[in-house]
């Protein structure tokens, strides 16, 4: 009876280290530059950069358009183990965009559930 509660700590613990470094893994893959195109807006199909960037044990940056000049910053970045969800305020609205894995260097989602997303990674030439 007295070792219940050091099995109940230990299984706590190793559930909280499985999902930091799921975390981990997710700010890695999501790191960096991605091109999206967001299909069906009312003016029509549109481009832009997300450019996504480390910052302490989450992630930030900003949207770019397609010329790479920057739109809005993120408010604030949800990270799953195979998702995020950036929010950021453009043409006077909060916009949400969630991008989920797929493959190594290709990304889909929705923006604000409604218009969907693909996305790909900038590749940086070395």
């Amino acid at each position: 009876m007295k070792k219940t509660p050091f099995v109940i700590i230990a299984l706590f613990l190793s559930l909280l280290t499985v999902n930091v470094t799921a975390q981990k893994s997710s700010i890695e893959y999501f790191s960096g530059k991605w091109n999206v195109l967001v299909k069906g807006l009312p003016d029509g199909d549109t481009k832009m950069i997300l450019n996504m960037e480390k910052k302490d044990s989450s992630l930030g940056g900003a949207i770019q358009d397609s010329t790479g000049t920057e739109i809005s910053k993120f408010s604030k970045v949800e990270l799953t183990d195979s998702s995020v969800t950036v929010y950021f305020t453009a043409q006077g609205y909060d916009v949400n965009l969630t991008l989920n894995k797929r493959g190594l260097d290709h990304v889909e989602g929705s923006m604000m559930g409604m218009f969907d997303v693909d996305g790909d990674r900038v590749k940086m030439i070395k």
